[in-house]
This record gives structure tokens, C-alpha cells and sequence, in this order.
């Protein structure tokens, strides 16, 4: 079935600005801070600033091309290389952060208008969903995103997270990876973002793009509100 040139199989849903309504630059302030404290143990050692300045060198090594790696394994590689710090050996450190600080980060976030009804109206009409969003941070912080959503009782057939993913946005094999995850080739596949930069190159591998933004540079087959995809889905499935 087609419609204006569009044939739709799955969704890719972007989360941070897109179906969370989130201060991206706020929230990210908050992480670092929060993060940058729950790794005093680790950086007692260092001197002072130089292991979140790894970590933050680390982050960045992850959002470049490493074929064959996981972004975990980039990112813990990275870190190791450069601090003598083994995550692998240390990640209970992490795993209280992301139990009991991370969830205090939530500020003001909360669902974007539309997304649940968005969301669930793609899942009635039988397509495959996947959260795409940029998988820089592990599974338990993106769940914990996802409630601040109000959407984390869904069942979706994939999420993108650092422990899976060989790329991030906006490279081309994020793309191709997300869509072989939900078994949908690219073609079939419409990716909603509200980031110009990191959600619309989707289209560099086949996949037909909706962007909810309000960059008026940003090039996009369809743009609007979640609430009016979601009336279009019907009339495109």
C-alpha cells in the first residue's frame, strides 16, 4: 500500500525531543554532574578533571565510526586505554548510579503531546516500532527515559541502546542496523525525529522521514505534530 510515495512497515521513533518532551542541554548538564560525582572512586586516583575529560573523550570516540565494536565496547576500550580504568571491573559503581541517581534527573521532562496515542496507534495497525534513539547511553538509563514518556508498559520489537549498537546516529549503519533489528528494509521504514542533524540523514539509507522539529532548514518527506502522524498512519498502512 502506498500513499504519495510513502509505503510504511515499521516506525522509528526518536525519544529526547521527540516523544519525551526533555531540556536536552538542561538534562545533559544534570547527568554529567550527577555522573561526575558517582565516579569519585574511580577518579580519586586522577588528577582532578582528567577522568570525566576521558570519559567525555570516551563518549565522543563512540559517536565515530568503530566497524566491529559495540559502542560499549568502544566506549570501555576508549576509557581503559586512556585512565587505566576497567568499567567491566567497576560497573557496580555505575549500576547504583543508574538505580537510585539517574531517575532524580527527570527535572522537567515529560511526555511530548501526542507520543502515547502515536505510539499505540502504530502498534494497533500491526507495525513494527523501534525506539531509536542515540545509543550513547545504556539499556537501564534509556527505560528510565521511557517512563518519564509514559511509555515504558509498551512493548516494542527494538530499542536502541550502547550494548547493541555498532554506530550511532547519524551514520549510516545505526540506520541499517535499527532496521535489520526489526527485520524491515530501510525502504519500509519511517524514521520521526525532531533533530535535522541526527534524525533526517535516515533518509541517506532509504527510509522515508517525518521530522516534528521546528528547524525550518531541516529537509523531511512529511513534517508536523505526533498528533497529526498519528492521524495519518491509518490513510499510509
Amino acid at each position: 500500500p502506498r500513499r504519495n510515495g510513502l509505503r510504511v512497515r515499521a516506525i522509528l521513533f526518536d525519544l529526547d525531543g521527540t516523544l519525551l518532551d526533555l531540556d536536552l542541554g538542561g538534562f545533559l548538564k544534570r547527568y554529567f554532574v550527577a555522573l561526575d560525582e558517582a565516579s569519585a572512586p574511580l577518579a580519586a586516583a586522577h588528577p582532578p578533571g582528567e577522568f570525566m575529560a576521558s570519559l567525555h573523550a570516551a563518549v565522543g570516540r563512540m559517536m565515530e565510526p568503530h566497524p566491529g565494536e559495540t559502542n560499549e565496547q568502544t566506549f570501555y576500550r576508549e576509557l581503559l586505554e586512556t585512565t587505566g580504568v576497567d568499567l567491566r571491573e567497576h560497573w557496580p559503581v555505575y549500576e547504583r548510579f543508574y538505580r537510585e541517581g539517574f531517575p532524580t534527573l527527570a527535572g522537567t521532562s515529560r511526555p511530548a503531546s501526542g507520543a502515547r496515542a502515536v505510539v499505540t496507534t502504530a502498534l494497533d495497525l500491526g507495525l513494527k516500532v523501534a525506539i531509536a534513539t542515540n545509543p550513547i547511553f545504556p539499556r537501564v538509563a534509556v527505560e528510565h527515559r521511557l517512563s518519564w514518556a509514559g511509555l515504558a508498559d509498551l512493548a516494542f520489537d527494538a530499542i536502541t541502546t550502547y550494548e547493541e549498537m555498532l554506530a550511532c546516529k547519524p551514520h549510516a549503519d545505526y540506520y541499517r542496523q535499527t532496521a535489520a533489528m526489526i527485520g524491515v528494509a530501510p525502504a519500509d521504514c519511517l524514521m520521526v525525529g525532531d533533530d535535522r542533524a541526527l534524525d533526517m540523514p535516515a533518509a541517506d539509507v532509504g527510509m522515508r522521514t517525518f521530522y516534528v522539529g521546528d528547524d525550518v532548514l531541516a529537509t523531511a518527506d512529511l513534517r508536523g505534530s505526533l498528533e497529526e502522524l498519528a492521524e495519518l498512519l491509518p490513510r499510509i498502512v
